[in-house]
């Protein structure tokens, strides 16, 4: 590689120039290819003319992404070019190399020259066959075993990355009789990600903005809990007086998720963002998606929506959605269509636990179409008028008492209020708890089983609470974490 390193504002780039030598390269580093035709690609003669082309290249941005940061490199004398490109052949089912002899920029017009080398996923590439294409070109046969050996550790690291994608364009010979790679792009399969922090990959989705705040908590959660996925990610939004207001959206399924969006757009709303819980999510993450989203300044409504065929048990969502909505004592109203096993279920759970509420909530299943329960939806939003979220989270009073039952669970603690667990309320426990509580010698319940296998039924102690608030004896609360959401309401003001 060449030698280089980032800048990030003027200064530091006309330093980094002066330091290799009064000449060198400067590049932005963004989600952007063709950045040479884009002015994003500059060779610079001395630190002014770098400081006056990285004040230039810092202002650029491309789509939402602004150019924060600079690459600036020595300069790399050049004999010859190549372009070496890994990816992935998913009908083949195995890795590809294209490669050309003839590298740079514009090799999309040259797809004729490009040599394809499929790698076998278990032994790697052919290095005979890579040696192949190079022998046929006008290259210097001096560099043949340096390029081969080359382009063979490339496919090893874009298998050790677990790369989908790895280009270096161009990958280059120089007078002085080195291999460069004189530049790379990597993409990293979103799914590997965790497998390798040393990368310093902050969030692995392929957002068309930088990472919100908000977005980053959602993927930790994601990150935390392997039950179904849950994918949330902010929506542009313009505050176009034509819009009937902005509300928050909750999907469970790809292609049910954008039909629902489709029904909310057409009964003229903006959607703050998309969001997916499906693959049969526990309670405890579906709690987390709504908390999430109702953490969205300035929505009118929380519209869910998403296949109406799902295989999930649609309880587990219910009451998660529950515990979020009478956590925040929802004001604005709420729409969830939740189709598929148990929906009949679901959806008496989901209005009796949150008929209390300041706002309208109410369940739907299959046989309502996303355009009418989006109808329906404006309807109640027009209805409710101008109302504002409110963020406060509300947690009952035994919460921290010492007269107060508590024990850990995974990502949270459980927490009993003993000081109002008479006969009715115990039993209600007992009842409710799947074999998780028993009664001791005063008649409270207590944990049936150990802690550590507490620790692993969050979802069931959901169950068992919002069970318990629809009998009207709220006796159990299970506390469950949402790291960085406070503090990020308090930050933004939507708390105090």
């Amino acid at each position: 590689m060449p030698e280089g390193h980032l800048a990030r504002t003027p200064g530091e780039a006309a330093e980094l120039v002066r330091k290799l030598g009064g000449r060198a390269i400067i590049k932005i580093q963004a989600w952007v290819t063709g950045r040479k035709a884009l002015g994003g690609v500059l060779i610079v003669n001395g630190p002014d003319e770098a400081r006056d082309a990285a004040e230039r290249m810092l202002s650029m941005t491309f789509g939402n992404f602004p150019v924060e940061e600079l690459l600036v490199e020595g300069l790399v004398d050049i004999r010859d070019e190549l372009f070496v490109s890994l990816s992935i052949d998913d009908t083949g089912r195995c890795p590809v190399l294209l490669l050309d002899t003839e590298g740079g920029s514009g090799i999309e017009d040259r797809a004729e020259t490009v040599a394809r080398i499929l790698i076998d996923p278990r032994s790697g590439i052919d290095a005979e066959a890579v040696r192949h294409v190079i022998v046929k070109s006008s290259i210097d046969a001096g560099f043949h075993d340096q390029l081969v050996d080359a382009i063979v550790r490339i496919v090893d690291l874009a298998r050790t990355v677990e790369a989908r994608s790895l280009e270096v364009n161009p990958l280059v010979t120089t007078g002085d009789g080195k291999v460069v790679a004189a530049d790379c792009r990597v993409t990293i399969d979103d799914y590997a990600v965790f497998r390798h922090p040393e990368l310093g990959i902050e969030i692995a989705r392929e957002l068309d903005h930088p990472a919100t705040d908000l977005e980053r908590i959602a993927y930790d959660v994601e990150n935390a809990d392997h039950r179904g996925t849950f994918y949330f990610a902010k929506l542009p939004t313009d505050g176009s007086e034509a819009s009937k207001g902005l509300i928050g959206f909750h999907g469970a399924g790809g292609g049910g998720s954008m039909m629902s969006m489709d029904a909310a757009s057409s009964e003229g709303f903006t959607l703050a963002n998309f969001c997916d819980t499906s693959g049969n999510p526990s309670a405890a993450k579906v709690y987390r998606a709504a908390r999430i989203i109702l953490a969205q300044p300035g929505i009118i409504g929380y519209f869910g929506s998403g296949s109406g065929v799902a295989s999930q048990e649609q309880f587990h969502s219910a009451y998660g959605l529950a515990k979020a909505f009478n956590e925040v004592n929802v004001s604005v109203p709420v729409v969830v269509r939740l189709g598929g096993n148990s929906e009949e279920r679901a959806c008496e759970i989901l209005t009796d636990a949150c008929d209390k509420l300041p706002g309208v909530v109410e369940g739907y299943g299959k046989d309502d179409t996303p355009a009418a329960c989006a109808s329906r939806f404006a309807t109640l939003v027009r209805e409710a008028g101008d109302i504002a979220p409110d963020h406060h989270r509300f947690i009952p009073s035994f919460v921290g008492e010492e007269a107060s039952a508590s024990f850990p669970i995974d990502g949270g603690r459980v927490w009993v209020d003993i000081a109002n667990c008479d006969d009715i309320a115990s039993e209600l426990v007992i009842e409710h708890g799947g074999g998780l509580f028993e009664l001791d010698e005063q008649g409270h319940p207590r944990l049936a089983i150990s802690e550590d296998e507490a620790a692993k039924k969050d979802s069931e102690f959901v169950a068992c609470e919002v069970e318990c608030l629809r009998a009207g004896r709220p006796i159990i609360f299970v506390d469950l974490e949402i790291p960085g959401l406070d503090e990020l309401l308090l930050a933004t003001g939507e708390v105090d």
